[in-house]
């Protein structure tokens, strides 16, 4: 019984191993619950993606900033800023399709642009008349000063697009390049020639009735007087070679003019050539057409007549003055001798140049003993 009892109290000894009490210490790890922790990233609104991602495609925005149409700006920075000038070939390319181009103007639009041309000249021939009538400077230099302001015209011409019938004759390369016919180049020189004749006649009313002869005592008309009176007196021979120089320079001032690129280094080709010829007494036809009538007009005033013969020192003798003189003595060689010296110094000599058909030449070479 002892023993039994001995046992029992054993038995009754386990009891403090309570296991219930063990699974309340598992039950009371409640704090670890999963589904809170999941519960607290759950809560990390904050980190919302979907707000990231709008900030991302604001980057689209950018996108359009970096589009390659900018790429398209350096091939017009090409243009712009190339300051080299056109070659000879190609100044012989653009003058053929210039002359392609003046086929087509209508004869109206022609006789109005050589109205403009003719006006133009004029008004450098009255400019250079005013600035070189009472100068005391050397001769050589006064008629450097007169020349380079007679340019004047010529640029107007030029930046104004008028027909000039002198420069014209440089449209003879697309005449032998058969980008125009003969009958419409003789019908564009006809039209662009009156066009002129009228143009410098408007500008010698306009000037008369303004009385600039009248400037400083009559000096200034009795100069225009005496530049008139010394182109009705030259010989056939002397007005037809001078006229072939004239032109030819001119229509060398309108070849380098071509090979410029903007309306600045137009005027800086044309000076000196234009000045040259002016300042060398060359027979200029179209210039002619405002000098001579100046003078026939002025014929008439015994004060200006005065005062060209104190300058000159001595009589005049104006009996050549006259229309039949300007357009016989005058006009006819002028006329010959800036036709030939534009088309074939100029025109015919820059095609046969640059333009000409290539010729290629083929021949064989009989052996007079052939190999055994």
């Amino acid at each position: 019984m002892a023993e039994k009892k001995k046992t029992s109290k054993s038995v009754k000894a386990t009891k403090p191993v309570n296991t219930a009490k063990t699974v309340k210490t598992t039950k009371t790890e409640k704090p670890v619950k999963t589904k809170k922790t999941v519960r607290t990233i759950k809560a990390e609104k904050p980190v919302k993606t979907k707000k990231i991602v709008r900030t991302t495609r604001a980057v689209k925005s950018v996108k359009t900033v970096k589009e390659t149409k900018l790429v398209e700006t350096p091939k017009t920075t090409k243009v712009i800023y190339d300051v080299d000038a056109y070659s000879p070939p190609q100044i012989a390319a653009r003058l053929d399709a210039v002359a392609g181009v003046k086929a087509k103007d209508s004869a109206a639009n022609t006789f109005l642009l050589g109205v403009n041309a003719g006006a133009f000249i004029a008004l450098g021939a009255q400019f250079a008349t005013l600035v070189i009538s009472d100068s005391g400077l050397h001769a050589g230099l006064t008629a450097v000063v007169g020349a380079i302001v007679f340019c004047l015209g010529l640029i107007m011409v030029v930046v104004g697009g008028a027909e000039l019938f002198t420069g014209n004759c440089m449209i003879f390369i697309g005449y032998l390049d058969k980008r125009i016919t003969t009958r419409r180049i003789v019908d564009h020189w006809t039209i662009s020639l009156i066009g002129n004749f009228v143009g410098s006649l408007l500008v010698v009313f306009l000037v008369y009735k303004a009385q600039q002869f009248s400037f400083y005592d009559y000096v200034v008309g009795g100069k225009a007087l005496l530049i008139a009176n010394k182109k009705v007196n030259l010989t056939f021979t002397s007005a037809f070679s001078k006229a072939v120089l004239c032109n030819a320079m001119v229509c060398m001032a309108v070849w380098v003019c071509f090979s410029a690129r903007n309306v600045a280094d137009k005027i800086m080709t044309l000076i000196f050539r234009i000045g040259g010829f002016v300042a060398s007494g060359f027979e200029h036809l179209v210039a002619n057409m405002y000098f001579i009538p100046m003078g026939i007009i002025l014929k008439g005033k015994p004060e200006v007549v005065a005062a060209a013969e104190k300058m000159a020192g001595k009589t005049l003798d104006l009996s050549n003055l006259t229309w039949k003189g300007f357009f016989v003595i005058n006009q006819f060689p002028v006329f010959l001798g800036n036709v030939f010296g534009g088309v074939a110094l100029a025109g015919v000599a820059f095609w046969f140049i640059y333009l000409r058909p290539k010729l290629n030449f083929s021949f064989t070479i009989k052996e007079d003993f052939k190999k055994e």
